[in-house]
């Protein structure tokens, strides 16, 4: 395993604050994050662009209300790719129902060109 460096954790640690932002702070976190064409796909969402990809964002946040998401782990990265694990946590009783992860490719300022997601943990009918 590679240790990552500071430019995928950096990476890691905007995308976060992509997923967590408020309502009024997302579209600015969403651009921190992302090239203008950067991309999203998991099981559940295959979109380009902040606007989208602020979108996706938003389904999830308002599926789960009172939850964050949270790195599980530690991040491991080469060259331009980093992957990651992650958890959605209530933030009231800690629990986290959800769980997956993700692998993420950078262009060379560090920004996300594109997230292939997989979910590896999701609770009956959500």
């Amino acid at each position: 395993m590679s240790a990552p460096t500071y430019r995928h954790e950096d990476a890691v640690a905007r995308y976060f604050e992509a997923w967590n932002a408020g309502p009024d702070a997302r579209a600015k976190a969403v651009a921190a994050a992302w090239t203008a064409d950067g991309g999203y796909t998991d099981p559940l969402a295959d979109v380009r662009g902040h606007d989208r990809i602020a979108a996706v964002i938003t389904a999830a946040r308002e599926q789960f209300p009172g939850f964050v998401f949270r790195l599980s782990g530690s991040v491991d990265g080469h060259h331009d790719t980093a992957r990651f694990s992650w958890e959605l946590v209530n933030e009231a009783d800690g629990s986290a129902p959800v769980a997956g992860s993700d692998v993420v490719t950078l262009d060379e300022e560090g920004r996300i060109r594109s997230v292939y997601g997989f979910l590896d943990r999701v609770p009956a009918g959500a």
